[in-house]
């Protein structure tokens, strides 16, 4: 500590001058008020979470540290909403967390870590990538993801990309090409997308098929066909999903209702196991899977975001036996292009 040290100093001063000195007297002069201020001047306690605070709420503080680097557009978008009065009242997102860890590592280095399993990967930003990678310096990765799920807007397009975040720039590619969860129906039809949203990555090839397993059906009235697939998908055994654009979601449940079909919406007092049918906006479909997913419009799915067709992917590859998609508009471009067997 530099108290210590600046107490040290004195001490071989005093002792010079021929004063007696001992442990009592170290500890006096380092809590000695003129040696605490000195320290606090030249060494002054910094706080991460407060330091990102004042950067992302200071346009003027923001402009000299990002010149050159974001323009004025993008550095109006970082700022923190609102006018919070401190760390605990900011309303931070997911990437601020990011710029606070990286704060946090230059002031204290965070403790190394041996081995470290990193699943859904494909998300990960830069900034995310680096809070990991410091973590690991000489230790080791497994990482795990699916390029084409990526949709977050800072997503990766290459594993070489992650890799040199990482810091692991010379990491193993092992390729996992086998589907044992989908059948091939559902994945030949959702491969279709991969050209557009993972260019260069091979479609998936499906170890069972079922005849059957994929419908489309075109539908002028979209809630009413919705429905139908929906009682059609009941039929049957397991568990069924029902997902849609997450703004277009709340109408569709309420023409359904009308229709005699309560569809609960999973969520914090609906989960998986409270219905047989439950309702999943698209935006929190990834990571689950049902027995049977019916999908409600995949125009709108791939319209709702900047990875719209990376969301519609991870959306029709939810089901493990049953994929019906119901549309009242034309099919997104890539999954128009050929004809559906099976």
């Amino acid at each position: 500590l530099l108290s210590h040290r600046i107490a040290h100093t004195v001490l071989t001063l005093m002792e010079s001058e021929g004063e007696v000195c001992d442990d009592r007297t170290h500890e006096q002069v380092r809590r000695d008020p003129a040696v605490r201020s000195t320290v606090t001047a030249l060494w002054p306690k910094v706080e991460p979470m407060a330091q990102i605070l004042g950067l992302l709420t200071d346009p003027e503080r923001l402009a000299r540290a990002a010149d050159g680097i974001l323009t004025a557009e993008e550095q109006a978008a970082v700022l923190l909403p609102g006018k919070p009065r401190g760390p605990k009242s900011a309303r931070w997102s997911v990437e601020d967390l990011a710029l606070v860890d990286e704060a946090a590592s230059l002031i204290d280095r965070p403790a190394g870590l041996g081995h470290i399993v990193v699943d859904e990967a494909q998300d990960l930003s830069p900034m995310q990538c680096r809070a990991i990678g410091r973590r690991c310096e000489s230790g080791s990765l497994t990482v795990l993801g699916d390029i084409a799920q990526g949709t977050s807007p800072s997503a990766i397009r290459t594993w070489s990309t992650l890799l040199e975040h990482l810091g692991k720039p010379t990491g193993h590619l092992s390729v996992l090409d086998r589907g044992y969860r989908v059948p091939a129906q559902i994945i030949d039809f959702a491969a279709r997308l991969l050209p557009t949203i993972a260019k260069g990555l091979g479609a998936p090839v499906a170890v069972r098929r079922a005849p059957g397993s994929l419908r489309l059906t075109p539908a002028d009235d979209l809630a009413a066909q919705v429905a139908a697939a929906c009682r059609t998908a009941l039929e049957g055994e397991g568990s069924v999903g029902l997902i849609a654009a997450d703004a277009d979601l709340p109408a569709l449940l309420k023409k359904l209702a009308a229709q005699g079909l309560d569809v609960p919406v999973l969520g914090d007092d609906t989960g998986l196991d409270a219905a047989r049918l439950v309702a999943v906006p698209a935006g929190l479909a990834k990571g689950l899977e049902f027995d049977a997913v019916v999908v409600a419009e995949p125009a709108a799915i791939a319209e709702a975001e900047e990875r719209g067709l990376n969301r519609l992917y991870v959306v029709l590859t939810r089901a493990v036996s049953t994929l019906h998609v119901v549309h009242s508009r034309p099919l997104p471009t890539p999954l128009a292009q050929e004809p559906v067997s099976g």
